[in-house]
């Protein structure tokens, strides 16, 4: 690498660390459930960052578009599945993204009933340049498995397991991805971000070139605090506003997560197998109250982000 360039980089890496130090990351916090407050009389200066495309992810699909890759045809309730539901959100969040956040292109992984591997996702979205990842998906919780009694036999009771569904589950959970995959999410981020850092005197990046880890290391810092602290607001949004359920903010170590070079959250937006959940994520007035809720917590953050003044 010339002298150049990482005089160049280190150079940007200090500011973004002024960035950072004096961006209200702190004024988020992480815990399950609770209300972001952030310090509205703090004022930032522009830095010129405009949030231009969000990814939106509708989770799983109907049969595979090929036999490339890992694919699941998600959750079913007693009437819907997943991959139709979320689709349906995914339309009327991008709608929504593009008509209430001015100049934000909002691009889907998926339009259609058919699947789009794990792989592709990500793809898409590191190609599209995607400075928000968000994914949409319908939770479910596996059978139970219980004893029940048959008869009996030699004057003792006779038993037998039975698997019966588990319709207890209900609300909403946030997802961020898991610190267990830190090495395919830095490959990404070198991929997708620290590349187009750098000048090369030819060849591929050097994984192990003290710049590329440092530069590698900051994006996948402030990638994680963007993350937590946009699921926070859109967790929020969903119990403060809409009055629902939430079992709060979680790691897990999701492909598309990891490997989507920008912040990233998963929502499942309610227990398709909950009847009540179920009859709210397919009627038109609990799709445009899930969207609304995000669409909020993504005005908030872009304000923030963009460094508006409050």
């Amino acid at each position: 690498m010339k002298n150049k360039a990482l005089k160049r980089l280190i150079y940007r890496l200090c500011v973004l660390l002024v960035f950072l130090s004096v961006h209200p990351f702190n004024s988020f916090c992480s815990i399950p459930g609770s209300r972001p407050v952030a310090n509205r009389d703090t004022v930032v200066p522009a830095t010129g960052f405009k949030i231009k495309t969000i990814i939106i992810d509708p989770g799983h699909g109907g049969k595979p578009s090929s036999n490339v890759g890992h694919y699941s045809h998600g959750a079913s309730g007693s009437y819907s599945s997943e991959r139709n539901v979320t689709l349906a959100i995914a339309f009327k969040l991008q709608a929504a993204i593009e008509k209430e956040l001015g100049g934000v292109k909002a691009v889907m992984t998926r339009t259609t009933e058919d699947d789009v591997s794990f792989e592709r996702r990500a793809q898409i979205a590191n190609e599209n340049k995607g400075q928000l990842f968000i994914s949409i998906h319908c939770n479910s919780l596996s059978d139970r498995v219980i004893r029940e009694r048959v008869g009996t036999k030699h004057k003792k009771p006779v038993y037998r397991s039975v698997r019966v569904p588990d319709r207890s589950g209900k609300g909403v959970l946030m997802l961020v991805y898991g610190l267990h995959r830190t090495r395919e999410e830095e490959k990404a981020i070198q991929n997708n971000q620290v590349g187009e850092e750098t000048e090369l005197d030819g060849g591929a990046l050097d994984p192990d070139d003290p710049t590329t880890i440092i530069l590698t290391n900051e994006y996948k810092r402030k990638f994680r605090l963007q993350s937590i602290k946009l699921a926070t607001l859109i967790n929020s949004e969903f119990t403060d506003t809409d009055g629902r359920k939430s079992e709060g903010i979680r790691e897990q170590g999701i492909y598309v997560l990891c490997h989507s070079a920008m912040p990233s959250v998963l929502v499942e937006t309610g227990y398709i197998n909950n009847p009540d959940d179920e009859k709210y994520l397919n009627s038109e007035e609990g799709q445009n109250e899930i969207v609304a809720s995000i669409v909020r917590a993504l005005s908030i953050y872009k304000k923030d982000m963009e460094q508006v003044s409050q």
